[in-house]
């Protein structure tokens, strides 16, 4: 596998990449109230059998992104050239973190370090460009990116019950070398 920064020609093939996934856990959030206090805790649940969850984003925006140059990365198989996985990061005004929009690994691909080297690529970029942070989020239901966060050094930092439509965001950082 080698991992590039994406070219105009890889961005159709990182969109027709699946990046629906199948999880047997969740995070769930529980919040109770005692008078002037809430107390607030996220639990995992094992679910009674697999849930195949859907993206919560579209990905219509990799050309606008790839135009802006930040960090816009493809993991391919040396072989065959197919992609296996890509990753876009992007900058906000700040400029003081580097945020990941996407994240998104073949599902033939999954569970082979693709998403764990394409992160910590992009980690590399971020401390390249003098980033104080690299941060990640995900639906309380996708177990497997949570997975992927902490093992790749990224820590829990928060949660937003209003992100998605439909579900509450966790959202993950690692502060870089500077």
């Amino acid at each position: 596998m080698r991992i590039r920064r994406a070219e105009r020609e890889d961005l159709g093939a990182c969109a027709r990449l699946d990046p629906s996934f199948v999880t047997e856990r969740v995070w769930q959030l529980d919040e109770s109230a005692r008078g002037v206090e809430i107390a607030l805790s996220l639990r995992q649940v094992r679910l009674p059998r697999p849930l195949r969850a859907e993206y919560p984003r579209a990905m219509d925006d990799l050309d606008a992104d790839w135009e802006r140059r930040e960090c816009l990365l493809v993991a391919e198989d040396e072989a065959t050239g197919e992609a296996l996985g890509f990753i876009d990061l992007v900058v906000p005004y700040d400029a003081a973190t580097g945020w990941v929009k996407h994240l998104v690994v073949a599902e033939g691909a999954r569970r082979r370090g693709v998403g764990s080297q394409l992160l910590a690529a992009a980690r590399a970029w971020c401390e390249y460009h003098g980033l104080e942070r690299i941060m990640a989020e995900c639906q309380t239901k996708n177990y497997p990116a949570v997975q992927l966060y902490q093992k790749s050094g990224l820590e829990f930092c928060g949660f937003n019950d209003m992100y998605y439509s439909r579900d509450v965001a966790l959202f993950f950082a690692a502060r870089l070398m500077g």
